[in-house]
């Protein structure tokens, strides 16, 4: 069977027994602070088994997207790991339990019209307590006692170990299924059911207290299971994903062999090519924080596993269209950003070239020092520096090293990366399934009810009051900020890059203003002061809305999808969003483009902005089903997450998006829009901003007294001379400049002279450090040209307080080199003394610092480092 068809013929199994087919959700969750990627079918169904909101369904079945970093090490090495994979899931709110679940298992896998596994290769694991599941397996599945082996907390429950070790919260025992190939094998495991029965509370014993409503996540690895069904030793050699394999070893010009020299590498390059298309078909880009880290981590380790087989060029960028050809089948959208995908990967391997080539000289000199101290590894705190600070990810200096003969201090590079991840807070981690305060007010209180499109004001009822991440009965005072949540609400909470309103909540007794709002599960959360008297839980309010604000807000994010509109007009259909924040007629808006967009362009973009904009075309918008707003061509963005049905927001006949905002009546609403930079924000993504209405002509307002103060200052009353004014005035600086640089060389001269006089002699080289006053960095330069052609063997070292901040300057004269006199040693060494730090070649570098007051005392530090440098060559 292939893979296409197991994924296809499981949902459908799923179905046939009532569960509702669900499209896998995002890879990237933007409303879920818990995870940077999806690591599991059961994720988008959270609220779900926490019973917060509707439910509209209580089976549900899906095939999800996921990406795993944890065993990053293993992938590629063992048979069956991956970052990148789908999870085949089937789950139950409350509905169908143990019975059902175990009985469709075992048919799925063993009935003759779907997998027909042989049912005496199959086994099967059950919680050592789990008599239920056991009873099950073997009572009325017929498995023999000997093929059901009861686990431990650590192999069998979900979270592992939660009974003792917690956390807190929903958790439940599992049993998996593991399928003993012919031969012999190793058994693979293929299905973990896993059944959430207890919220566990406090310590044990007595810790685990049953659910009112239980329920079921079960997982089927895709890849894994169509390994099993195609007879393969690994999920490497399924159809999807051997002829991946294969494209790389032709792209690095070897042939993929599972066993072959250069299999692992390929199987590497292979699966975090495909995990990095996904991630970047939904607008990661490369960076260094959060989910773009790990993609830029990825890829890097991909061209790096390239670079030591001897592709010292970009070339993973090139596996994307085979990634794209091959799972376009379940994923068509793919195709639409296979370009910018390609760029974004190119641009980044590109950058990472660069990285490797800075590096090697830090990892050269990390190397001599070793050897030169008879040392076997690299220390690694260094080694972490060379990871953290210049990219130099440990793959490639574990290898680096190995060639060598050197390892690496592993303990030192884990405590550094500990202490770093302490002092940055990325060491901070929350519970897969906490429910919070908010979440209760919703188990009790209900979804808020949404009146943003409506109008600005509503009555309605305060329903819940938080401080301090406590629920409350009133709030009474002003100092402390305060949730509130209301039964029914005007407030548009922050979604879609649109900003939340801003406005006041009043009661007859009390005001709150309301600084933000926000949006939790079903939840509209506003976030304010209390202002006067005090607001109590229950109290009948007054919801208003800023509506100047509110104005601004719709006015921008009409314009973004304007400017949407206008960049397919002017670079294509690539430029699709990846990003935007729409506040008080101001926007920011990030699209994909590989390249500047030219003034010409920018100035055409925003031409057919403000066409539409004078055009006054009608601004509608429609409730619909996702499939028919599809079929009607409404766009959508990639990595956005959709709700079964749309809110579609068509503007005349040429623009129509799912967007949630609120929006005009007509284009003309908006009054004019300025662009007013373009900008690179990540790989393949540029980013305009602009503004709108009040503010667009505020912006012009002030262009026009900045040109009548320019004019004013040049004394040129018409704007049309000022041009002409301008390049004059840069002729005459130019002459200056000239002249400055004739009589500073002239002084550079006289005081070199006296430099030299005063030198003192080591050895057979002299040794200059000196402090200058009223220097650029240039004039640095050039007395230390001046010094080295007017002298022998020469070793310099001058200071400066250039602007507040210590500049430092070492040059060495040639013969110096040769004999182990290295400026950059010099320079490191005295930099460290005021708070600073620099580098460059051995006979020319350059530092900065802070403490100005220590300059003299850099000096002498740099004097120190010459004399016993030229007294080592000497000798």
């Amino acid at each position: 069977m292939k893979t296409n068809e197991l994924r296809e013929a499981y949902l459908k199994f799923f179905e046939s027994k009532n569960c509702v087919r669900r499209p896998s959700d995002v890879l990237v969750p933007q409303d879920d602070p818990t995870v940077l990627f999806t690591p599991a079918g059961m994720n988008q169904f959270k609220n779900q088994f926490l019973g917060i909101g509707q439910l509209d369904f209580t089976r549900a079945t899906t095939c999800q997207k996921c990406l795993r970093t944890g065993d990053i090490g293993n992938v590629g090495v063992t048979a069956y790991h991956h970052t990148f994979f789908e999870m085949l899931g089937n789950f139950s709110f409350g509905d169908y339990f143990k019975r059902e679940a175990i009985h469709w298992a075992w048919e799925f896998l063993t009935d003759s019209n779907w997998l027909g596994l042989k049912p005496e290769r199959l086994t099967v694991t059950v919680y050592l307590d789990d008599e239920e599941a056991a009873g099950i397996w073997h009572n009325e599945i017929g498995l023999p006692l000997d093929r059901i082996t009861r686990e431990d907390e650590r192999e069998n429950f979900w979270p592992a170990e939660a009974p003792s070790k917690g956390p807190d919260g929903v958790c439940g025992p599992c049993s998996e299924i593991y399928y003993h190939p012919p031969g012999g094998g190793k058994e693979v495991e293929i299905w973990n059911l896993v059944f959430t029965q207890f919220n566990r509370v406090g310590d044990p014993p007595d810790n685990l207290r049953p659910l009112p409503k239980k329920n079921i996540d079960t997982g089927m690895g895709l890849e894994r299971t169509a390994a099993v069904l195609q007879g393969v030793e690994s999920n490497y050699e399924i159809d999807i994903l051997r002829p991946l394999c294969e494209n790389v070893g032709e792209i690095l010009e070897t042939s993929y062999q599972f066993d072959g020299k250069t299999g692992r590498a390929i199987r590497r390059i292979t699966d975090h090519a495909r995990a990095c298309t996904f991630a970047i078909h939904e607008g990661v880009s490369p960076g260094s924080k959060e989910e773009s880290y790990i993609i830029r981590l990825l890829l890097r380790r991909a061209f790096l596993e390239g670079y030591l087989l001897g592709q010292k060029q970009p070339f993973v960028y090139q596996v994307v269209p085979a990634i794209v050809d091959m799972m376009s089948q379940p994923y068509p959208e793919l195709k639409q950003t296979l370009a910018n995908v390609q760029d974004t990967i190119r641009a980044e391997e590109e950058n990472f070239l660069g990285t490797i080539e800075r590096g090697l000289g830090k990892f050269e000199k990390l190397v001599e020092v070793a050897k030169s101290s008879n040392r076997k590894s690299l220390p690694g705190k260094e080694v972490f520096d060379l990871h953290q600070t210049d990219g130099f990810i440990l793959d490639l200096t574990f290898s680096l090293a190995a060639d060598q003969g050197l390892s690496i201090d592993m303990e030192g590079f884990r405590a550094a990366e500990t202490k770093h991840k302490t002092d940055s807070g990325k060491g901070i981690s929350w519970g897969v399934m906490a429910a919070g305060p908010l979440d209760e007010l919703q188990k009790s209180q209900g979804e808020t009810k949404f009146l943003a499109y409506e109008g600005v004001t509503s009555e309605a009822v305060v329903v819940g009051l938080i401080q301090n991440g406590e629920t409350v009965e009133s709030v009474n005072h002003v100092d402390l900020p305060v949730d509130v949540i209301l039964n029914q609400s005007p407030f548009y909470a922050e979604s879609g890059g649109q900003v939340g309103d801003v406005g006041v909540i009043r009661s007859s007794r009390g005001e709150i203003e309301i600084l933000d709002t926000q949006k939790h599960a079903g939840l509209i959360v506003h976030r304010g002061r209390l202002t006067s008297g005090e607001v109590h839980l229950n109290d009948s309010v007054t919801a208003e809305v800023d509506a100047v604000k509110r104005a601004g807000i719709r006015r921008a994010h009409s314009a973004t999808h304007l400017l949407h509109h206008a960049l397919h007009q002017v670079l294509g259909e690539h430029a699709t969003q990846r990003g935007s924040k729409v506040e008080d007629d101001h926007l920011r808006f990030d699209f994909s483009h590989g390249a500047a967009v030219s003034p010409d362009e920018l100035l055409k973009i925003e031409d057919i902005v403000n066409e539409r904009i004078s055009e006054g075309v009608p601004v509608s918008t429609n409730f619909m089903d996702l499939k028919d707003a599809k079929k009607l061509g409404a766009m959508a963005l990639f990595g956005e997450k959709y709700p079964d049905r749309v809110r579609v927001v068509e503007m005349g006949d040429f623009s129509r998006e799912l967007c949630g905002g609120t929006h005009l009546d007509n284009t003309g609403q908006v009054g004019l829009c300025r662009i007013e930079s373009e900008e690179n924000v990540a790989a393949g993504v540029r980013r305009i901003v602009a503004s709108t209405g009040k503010k667009a002509i505020e912006r012009i307002r002030n262009q026009e007294g900045l040109l009548k103060e320019v004019a004013t200052q040049l004394k040129t009353p018409q704007f049309q001379e000022l041009p002409r004014k301008v390049t004059q005035l840069q002729e005459e600086l130019k002459t200056l400049k000239q002249q400055l640089d004739q009589f500073t060389k002239a002084s550079v001269a006289g005081s070199v002279d006296d430099m030299l006089k005063n030198a003192e002699q080591v050895g057979d080289a002299r040794v200059i450090c000196e402090t200058l006053q009223g220097v650029d960095r240039e004039t640095l330069r050039e007395y230390a040209d001046q010094l080295r052609k007017q002298s022998g063997s020469v070793a310099i070292l001058l200071g400066a307080d250039i602007d507040g901040k210590v500049a430092l300057l070492a040059a060495v004269s040639k013969d110096l080199v040769k004999k182990g006199v290295k400026a950059g040693d010099c320079i490191r060494e005295a930099a460290k003394v005021v708070g600073g730090g620099g580098g460059g070649r051995p006979d020319l570098a350059e530092a900065g610092g802070k403490d100005t007051t220590k300059i003299v005392d850099a000096l002498e530090r740099g004097k120190a480092v010459y004399s016993e440098m030229i007294a080592k060559g000497a000798s």
